[in-house]
C-alpha cells in the first residue's frame, strides 16, 4: 500500500505565526459565501482553507439586478460587494469558524485606505479568524477596489498600511487587469504582504441584442471561469519568477489537472471560484485528484512539484 502523499503548505513563510494549510485547495472569496453556506452541502473541513466573501467596514448593498450573466466559456458578475459589514461579520460569523479546524481567511475590501486599516483593525484578536486577504482588484464597484490593484504605488500604500494595524498573517488579491503583474506583485511584496492571490476576475460586458442593452444593471462586470485560465495561469507563472512570498493561484480552475498546472507553474495554494456554482463539491474532488496524481506519479511531497515548471526549458 503506497503512503499518503503530503498536501502540507506554508502559506506565509515569513510570518511570526505561519499560515499552515493541510492541502493548497481552497475556496476563493464570493462564491460561498462565508463558508458556513458550503458546509451545509459539503465536507468545508477537508479543504486547505475557505476565503470568506468580500466584507468592507459597512454593508454594502451590492448593484442593480442582474448582477450575473452566463457567457461564452465563463460567466459575468457584477455583485457589487454586497456584504453585513465587518462588525456583523465578527459577531455572527466568526464564533462559527472559531469551532472549526479549516483556516478562515477574511477578504477585505474597501472605497479608501483608511477603510481597509480600520476594517482589517477590527478584526485583531478574533476567534475563527486566520488571515486576511486584501482585495484591492475588484472591477464592479464604482470606487476603491480596482483602483488600488492597477497602481503599484497604491497597492503598496494600502498593503504596508493594513501590515501596521494587524498581526494576521496578509495575502494581497492582485488585479490582471495591468499591462506588467511583475511590478505589482514585487511592490505588495515589499510592503510586506505574506502571500499574493493572482487573478481576480477580467473587466469585462455582455450586451442583450433583444432588449438593446448591457446584461448587467451595473453595465460592466468581472469575467471567470474556465475562459480566463490562460490569462491567470500566465500572471501566476510570471508572478512566481520574481516573488520570494507564495502565490496562491486563482482564475478558471476546474479540475484537479487545472489545479497541478496552477502548482507547476508556482502556485504554493489555489482557489476554486466558479467551478463551485455548477458543482458544488468540486473542491473534494479536485483534492482527490491531486492526491491520485501524486500517488500515481510517486511525488511524496505536493511541495516538489511547486514551480516545476519554471524550469522546464520549454
Amino acid at each position: 500500500m503506497k503512503k499518503s502523499p503530503n498536501l502540507r503548505v506554508q502559506l506565509a513563510p515569513r510570518h511570526a505565526k505561519g499560515l499552515a494549510l493541510s492541502n493548497p485547495v481552497m475556496i476563493a472569496a464570493g462564491i460561498a459565501g462565508y463558508g458556513i453556506e458550503y458546509a451545509e452541502i459539503a465536507d468545508i473541513q477537508k479543504l486547505g482553507a475557505v476565503v470568506c466573501k468580500g466584507t468592507t467596514l459597512v454593508p454594502r448593498r451590492g448593484n442593480a439586478q442582474p448582477r450575473l450573466a452566463e457567457t461564452a466559456g465563463g460567466l459575468l458578475n457584477s455583485v457589487g460587494l454586497e456584504n453585513i459589514g465587518i462588525d456583523a461579520l465578527i459577531e455572527e460569523k466568526a464564533p462559527v469558524w472559531a469551532g472549526w479546524q479549516v483556516p478562515v481567511i477574511v477578504n477585505v475590501a474597501g472605497e479608501t485606505i483608511d477603510e481597509y486599516v480600520a476594517a482589517s483593525r477590527k478584526l485583531e484578536g478574533v476567534p475563527g479568524v486566520s488571515g486576511i486577504e486584501l482585495n484591492i482588484s475588484c472591477p464592479n464597484i464604482s470606487a476603491g477596489g480596482m483602483e488600488f490593484g492597477v497602481d503599484s504605488k497604491l497597492a503598496a500604500q494600502v498593503t504596508s498600511a493594513v501590515k501596521t494595524v494587524t498581526s494576521l498573517p496578509v495575502m494581497v488579491k492582485l488585479s490582471p487587469n495591468v499591462t506588467d503583474i511583475r511590478e505589482i506583485a514585487l511592490a505588495v511584496e515589499e510592503a510586506g504582504a505574506d502571500a499574493i492571490c493572482l487573478i481576480n476576475t477580467l473587466k469585462g460586458m455582455a450586451i442583450d441584442i433583444d432588449r438593446r442593452k448591457p446584461c448587467l444593471g451595473n453595465i460592466v462586470g468581472g469575467v471567470s471561469g474556465p475562459v480566463i485560465k490562460p490569462v491567470a495561469l500566465h500572471m501566476v507563472f510570471e508572478a512566481a519568477k520574481v516573488v520570494r512570498i507564495p502565490v496562491i493561484g486563482c482564475g478558471g480552475i476546474a479540475c484537479a489537472e487545472d489545479a497541478l498546472e496552477f502548482i507547476m507553474a508556482g502556485a504554493t495554494a489555489i482557489q476554486i471560484g466558479t467551478a463551485c456554482l455548477t458543482s458544488p463539491d468540486i473542491c473534494l474532488t479536485i483534492l482527490e485528484g491531486i492526491k491520485h496524481f501524486m500517488l500515481d506519479k510517486g511525488v511524496e511531497n505536493i511541495t516538489d512539484l511547486i514551480g516545476v515548471a519554471q524550469h522546464s526549458g520549454c
